[in-house]
């Protein structure tokens, strides 16, 4: 069976934010699951300096037919100037079958 699933990489300033847009990524039947990781510090670079702060990390499970209307859910609800979105692709041939058959089942477009 052909899945096009993905993981996709979100990142947010905060738990406020991160829980928000989980419930409207789930509200909107675009992913089966989103794990929400608190405590990532991060380092990067923006507007010519080197920035720190703490994020959450959204890990959102998915199929790839929910990539463009999930990516504008977040660019809309995500407080950052440029939003991290970033897709993951699940290979076919390695992982759970059983969960790769949920989570195909509960995120293809419907």
């Amino acid at each position: 069976m052909y899945y096009n699933l993905r993981i996709v990489y979100i990142t947010t300033p905060d738990k406020t934010t991160a829980k928000n847009l989980s419930h409207k990524i789930l509200q909107n039947r675009l992913a089966a699951c989103v794990n929400l990781v608190d405590g990532m510090e991060s380092m990067y670079w923006w507007k010519g300096k080197i920035t720190e702060g703490k994020e959450y990390i959204l890990l959102v499970k998915t199929h790839y037919s929910n990539m463009k209307q999930l990516t504008k859910l977040v660019e809309k609800y995500n407080h950052y100037d440029c939003p991290c979105v970033l897709s993951l692709t699940i290979t076919e041939d390695e992982g759970s079958e059983g969960y790769k058959n949920w989570l195909y089942n509960e995120s293809k477009l419907h």
